[in-house]
């Protein structure tokens, strides 16, 4: 699917956010014509490029604009991602307006102008529990909490408008545009000299920039379907992924392992079981993720403070 000068023509909603930032900068690097969009007014994360302001929950809007885009591929990083917050009954409905609603609007607007759209999701769509790693195709979900079940609505969304799709599942990301794990723990340790990490939710890291390298590979085939993508390098806690960060950072903190329940600071419930199995990628033959031994290894060499 190319356009009339033979480059793939990318749209990329959610250009601001974490993973955004990361996909917009690959597309470029791989001389791909690529156009953002985020809620937002400006895009600072590239020169030279094409940026529109959306708000994904209205539908007209986003019809005119992928109409008037015309993209090849639609990647959709847009999403409401603070998990805690989701459960305050106060935001629940701008949560579904935008993870569900403005999935569906997104969908549709593929399915009328036909592009291929991939749908970021996450391994929160799961009930967490048992150690096996989940396969793409399970369909044994029971989200844990409102952020969970919003991004599995917004997956039967793209189900139910599309038949070329990839769906993506991701778990722990963390990138350099955007809060996360590596740079709160670096942050708290600057003030405090014992950290309390859990050490019953397992699951493995997500460099935002190794899966944007992926997604662009999976948008350059036409292998549709469900997908589960962290890195490499074996399944850990967050207490395990704490004590790797400090080590490379050469922190030197004390960090206590607790369970969830000791932890209890959590408004929304998290799966203890956050393995995914990633099989289908190679079997795809898909290039896999770097080890995020490797991964987080370059995140401190160009974003640690």
């Amino acid at each position: 699917m190319r356009n009339s000068n033979g480059k793939i023509r990318f749209f990329v909603t959610g250009a601001n956010g974490q993973l955004g930032t990361d996909l917009v900068r690959e597309i470029l690097g791989r001389n791909y014509e690529c156009v953002g969009s985020d809620i937002t007014e400006n895009f600072s994360g590239a020169e030279n490029f094409r940026y529109v302001k959306l708000d994904i929950t209205n539908h007209e809007q986003v019809e005119k604009v992928i109409e008037s885009v015309k993209p090849d591929r639609v990647i959709h990083c847009a999403a409401w991602t603070a998990v805690d917050a989701a459960e305050d009954e106060a935001n629940k409905k701008i949560v579904r307006a935008v993870n569900v609603t403005g999935t569906e609007n997104i969908a549709k607007a593929c399915r009328k102008n036909n592009c291929v759209m991939t749908y970021i999701s996450t391994d929160y769509v799961f009930h967490g529990n048992g150690v096996e790693p989940w396969k793409p195709d399970e369909q044994k979900f029971e989200p844990l909490n409102f952020y969970g079940q919003s991004k599995l609505d917004g997956e039967f969304a793209v189900r139910d408008n599309l038949e070329k799709f990839f769906i993506v599942r991701i778990a722990w990301a963390f990138g350099a545009n955007g809060r996360n794990f590596v740079e709160t723990m670096l942050n708290i340790a600057k003030k405090h000299d014992t950290l309390r990490v859990v050490n019953d939710q397992i699951g493995t890291p997500t460099y935002t920039p190794d899966l944007a390298r992926l997604l662009v590979d999976i948008n350059e085939t036409d292998k549709f379907g469900i997908y589960h993508a962290t890195n490499e390098g074996g399944f850990i806690s967050w207490y395990d992924f704490a004590c790797e960060i400090f080590r490379q950072a050469n922190v030197n903190v004390n960090v206590i392992p607790v369970t969830t329940e000791e932890y209890g600071l959590s408004k929304a419930k998290r799966p203890f079981n956050s393995r995914l199995d990633k099989s289908k990628l190679q079997e795809s033959g898909f290039e896999l993720l770097p080890a995020w031994q490797n991964a987080l290894r370059r995140y401190l060499e160009h974003h640690a403070n």
